[in-house]
């Protein structure tokens, strides 16, 4: 996910244009690999979470949306924000993917969970702890690990059921009054939901599920297939 610095206006306009901007024009790629399926992880979780954020903070500001970002306390916030939703938008989009995972490759439910904590595990490594995500990041981070390690993948199938997290965490931490919240609610958790459409068609599109474990070594390991 893009890092921005506290206050740094020009680089959260930036943020914004790119991730708007480039919406639904991204160059679909196979993914036949762990890198390829962290990737796709990593980054339709950081377009869910920076559009679904910036989209119902400029809705709810209108006109003056340009003007809160000159505002440091403002900025800090909606940086915070920022990183709390794309750590529950991973959440959501990691336990959608290893359903999906398991469901093409018929692989036994310790395989998937395997990979899928190893894909999490090595995303969060790389994304470290931003400067500008306070001090919630590394227990909101911790969380995500715990929600995957403990899936239980051999009966979790409900697609829908997947995407719990990213619309709560989007009405918990956006820098938006809480009576305001209380009104918008349900109309943002659904607009989160819908967001989620896309990167779904794409994934179902895109994952070769059976390629994946095999490059994972997992194909072949007889121990970590067995149930």
């Amino acid at each position: 996910m893009t890092e921005h610095k506290t206050g740094g206006i020009s680089s959260l306009w930036q943020s914004i244009a790119v991730y708007f901007g480039t919406l639904g024009r991204r160059r679909k790629v196979v993914i036949a690999d762990r890198a390829g399926l962290e990737t796709f992880l990593n980054t339709r979780s950081s377009h869910v979470a920076q559009t679904a954020l910036y989209g119902y903070l400029r809705t709810r500001a209108g006109t003056r949306f340009p003007e809160l970002f000159a505002d440091d306390r403002f900025v800090e916030s909606v940086n915070i924000a920022k990183w709390q939703v794309w750590l529950a938008c991973l959440s959501d989009l990691a336990v959608h993917a290893g359903i999906l995972l398991r469901r093409q490759s018929g692989a036994p439910a310790p395989a998937v969970a395997k990979l899928m904590n190893e894909a999490v595990a090595s995303i969060l490594a790389a994304t470290g702890v931003p400067a500008d995500a306070g001090s919630h990041f590394v227990p909101g981070a911790d969380r995500v690990r715990s929600r995957i390690r403990l899936c239980e993948w051999a009966v979790t199938d409900d697609d829908e059921a997947a995407f719990a997290q990213s619309p709560a965490a989007l009405v918990q931490w956006a820098p938006v009054t809480e009576e305001l919240k209380e009104l918008d609610e349900e109309i943002v958790i659904n607009s989160v939901r819908f967001r989620w459409h896309e990167v779904r068609r794409e994934l179902q599109g895109v994952l070769r599920g059976e390629e994946v474990l095999a490059g994972s070594g997992l194909a072949r390991d007889e121990g970590a297939l067995s149930k």
